[in-house]
């Protein structure tokens, strides 16, 4: 399929639906591969971070999650559907892989917490095949023993929760030794299913502006970090679309 690209990473046109079609083809075809979906946040993280960005550039797909991208993606001719959400991403490939059979592996957070989470995936789900669960609390000594135990269990699909970048640089150190068919890292997802952390209303959703909800949860923490991400968004964007502008004869 022909990609989306807005500033330094080409997303997939797929809504949810066909994000999860595109899972469920892959994870059938025996092949190994992994998921990004990618916000402003991200993607800004990735023009100052050469390895995130490889590791995003690498992956099987990528898609948004995040309506301002959405938007960004309508001032030019190639559009991006709709957000695809690491939260709503979770529930929907756990559906998937209720109904198709294939074991899933949960990775990240703290123990209560990816405990509480996955219970209310399969009470959610009946049938959800559950291999193995871990926290994400872990040195660089004991991550190679967390991949051989994911590869042991025989899941076919690992979810990670341990935060931008240090999901990524885990899935990619240990990819060799994972050996699921697919994976998708989903930052603080685990956290919003168990309960811990809200989300924003769906209005707030639909008009961009839930990262004003998470700054009013933690704004000591995240104030500086929208502050940045979102003044770089904006600024580098308005620089590629003028640029990009046929100039007047």
């Amino acid at each position: 399929m022909n990609g989306v690209r807005i500033l330094n990473c080409e997303f997939a046109p797929l809504t949810i639906a066909g994000t999860v079609d595109w899972a469920r083809d892959w994870i059938k075809s025996g092949e190994r591969g992994y998921i990004c979906t990618v916000n402003v946040a991200i993607l800004m993280m990735m023009r100052s971070d050469p390895r995130l960005q490889r590791f995003v550039d690498r992956a099987s797909l990528v898609v948004v999650d995040g309506q301002p991208l959405v938007w960004a993606s309508h001032l030019q001719e190639d559009r991006l559907p709709e957000r695809v959400t690491g939260v709503d991403l979770v529930d929907q490939l756990c559906a998937l892989a209720a109904d198709e059979g294939f074991g899933v592996y949960f990775l990240g957070a703290r123990r209560e917490v990816i405990e509480t989470a996955a219970n209310r995936l399969v009470e959610r789900f009946p049938g959800l095949d559950v291999r193995g669960i871990a926290d994400g609390y872990f040195d660089a000594t004991e991550a190679g023993e967390r991949a051989r135990a994911i590869r042991e269990s025989g899941a076919k699909l690992l979810i990670v929760g341990m935060g931008v970048p240090r999901q990524e640089y885990f899935i990619e150190d240990q990819w060799d030794d994972l050996g699921v068919e697919l994976v998708i890292p989903v930052g603080g997802s685990f956290e919003v299913i168990a309960g811990t952390a809200r989300r924003a209303p769906v209005f707030l959703q639909r008009i961009g502006m839930e990262w004003s909800f998470r700054l009013a949860q933690e704004p000591r923490r995240l104030w500086k970090r929208y502050l940045v991400t979102n003044t770089q968004f904006i600024y580098h964007l308005l620089k590629s679309t003028l640029s990009s502008e046929p100039k007047a004869r």
